[in-house]
């Protein structure tokens, strides 16, 4: 839609436009959308039937909203796709500070200015991806970044005193008048900086260096807090927490294939290594589960979450793993394998905060754990679990691979193995092909599964694994045993 030609006070008054609140306005374009069944937050996956039907519910009774989750649950995305709820342009006092309605200004300017020039007042439009401030909260936040202060330059050059409120320098809440205003980490603010907003929220005053204007702002608020920070690291103030009408909470996915939509959205994968490099959904479920698994792990704080982030940079350093190790074969394509995780150990010990367990481990250990937890797990969704079918006193699956590890055989699959070599190197393991019985007629998926598999035996220890350098060494769990046994005779 064009931008209107109204440029008068006085066309303005002759058209069909009418005031109305933020919120009203919110509630009247939600409420078509609905009727509609158009979409309304495109690009948030997973909240279908939890958080987004809260927010809907907010914004249809014209709420405040407090959005309350751990890092990485798209709390500001949500905010941001608020602003395709508003009009597409509202009018203004051009050269107004705080976006005044022409028709019912609030600032001094926009008030002598109207008085001054009554039906040629000049009018601007403002879209409404102009209407949407947003402000980290953080210690150092003071009254005058958020409410605003007395500016001694500008009383200096318009030559007004100090009692004349146009020496008023607004702050970031004031110039949000008409718009959303987004603060992040609300509990980060400290507790007297969190006052200054009690009066705007419910009575709408303003208090500056001694001036209380009547000032009813017409602001729709969101706030988000991360629960830690709720209860460590700072806290909301009980009166403000009461005058925020809506606490909404948010969540991480729920299950793997919401997990994995999120990623393919989110992620930056370059033209050309889409086009070259096969990433199976095997190996996207696997990355998944690492995330998971972080988010139960014993050796990482629980409190601080783990972000849809870590999903999102280890898909990309996956790829580009896989692309690194292809460009170095002077290979045309090649598929991501599961050796190919090593590569996103970087991507991971920057997304996890580690309790002290952790911390005596180190994060690279962690973080190694985590990849082989996740391949166990999806080992045991498509293969017997080594450890039951022997107690049960079932005939070994593994049989015929166990014994070709212990009659000596080692197997070491380098991370920048050309496709030729790492198919070979598998294809000399026995008994491998008896274990996958058919289970897939997809020629690259049968070496995924190889790998597979030598992963799975080495987490229940039927084989050994050993990481060195760049490569992966899989061989008989004893040999490594008498190996350390007989260097210790030596020295």
């Amino acid at each position: 839609m064009a931008k209107p030609d109204i440029t008068t006070l006085g066309a303005l008054k002759k058209s069909d436009y009418r005031p109305r609140s933020i919120k009203q306005e919110l509630r009247e374009n939600l409420i078509a959308k609905i009727k509609k069944n158009e979409s309304i937050f495109e690009g948030i996956i997973g909240f279908d039937d939890t958080v987004l039907p809260d927010i809907e519910r907010a914004i249809l009774s014209r709420h405040n909203i407090l959005l309350l989750g751990l890092r990485g649950q798209a709390k500001t995305r949500i905010a941001r796709l608020m602003t395709q709820l508003l009009d597409e342009y509202i009018p203004v006092v051009k050269g107004s500070e705080i976006s005044d309605d022409p028709l019912q200004p609030l600032s001094r300017f926009a008030i002598d200015l109207i008085e001054k020039m009554e039906d040629e007042t000049p009018v601007d439009w403002v879209h409404r991806s102009q209407r949407f401030v947003e402000k980290l909260a953080t210690p150092d936040v003071s009254v005058a970044d958020l409410i605003g202060d007395v500016d001694p330059i500008k009383a200096a050059t318009l030559k007004l005193s100090y009692a004349d409120e146009r020496v008023i320098h607004f702050g970031l809440v004031p110039r949000a008048h008409r718009s959303i205003f987004v603060l992040n980490e609300l509990p980060d603010l400290q507790a007297r900086i969190q006052v200054s907003l009690f009066n705007i929220l419910q009575e709408g005053d303003l208090q500056i260096r001694g001036f209380k204007l009547r000032f009813p702002l017409d602001i729709q608020f969101v706030f988000t807090a991360n629960p830690e920070d709720y209860t460590n690291r700072g806290s909301i103030v009980t009166p403000l927490k009461d005058r925020i009408e809506s606490q909404i909470l948010t969540h991480y996915p729920k299950e793997i294939d919401i997990a994995k939509a999120i990623t393919d959205q989110e992620s930056s994968i370059a033209a050309e290594q889409e086009n070259s490099i096969l990433v199976s959904d095997e190996i996207r479920t696997i990355l998944e589960m690492i995330s998971f698994q972080a988010r139960e792990s014993d050796y990482i704080d629980d409190k601080s979450g783990v972000s849809a982030r870590l999903s999102i940079s280890a898909l990309e350093n996956l790829v580009s793993a896989a692309e690194r190790r292809m460009l170095q074969n002077q290979d045309q394509s090649t598929s991501v394998r599961i050796t190919d995780f090593w590569g996103v150990v970087p991507a991971i010990t920057g997304k996890v905060e580690l309790v002290y367990e952790g911390e005596q481990i180190g994060p690279y250990a962690v973080a190694m754990h985590l990849v082989d937890e996740a391949i166990k797990e999806f080992f045991l969704d498509h293969f017997p679990d080594p450890d039951k079918s022997q107690k049960l006193g079932e005939k070994d699956p593994y049989g015929i691979t166990r014994a070709w590890f212990a009659s000596g055989n080692h197997l070491d699959l380098l991370n920048d193995d050309n496709e030729k070599d790492f198919r070979t190197k598998l294809d000399q393991v026995q008994g491998m092909d008896q274990i996958l019985n058919g289970r897939t007629d997809n020629h690259e998926m049968k070496y995924l599964y190889k790998e597979l598999i030598l992963h799975g035996l080495a987490a229940f220890e039927v084989i050994g694994k050993n990481i060195l350098d760049s490569k992966f060494s899989f061989s008989d769990p004893l040999a490594g045993m008498f190996d350390d046994l007989t260097s210790g005779e030596d020295i």
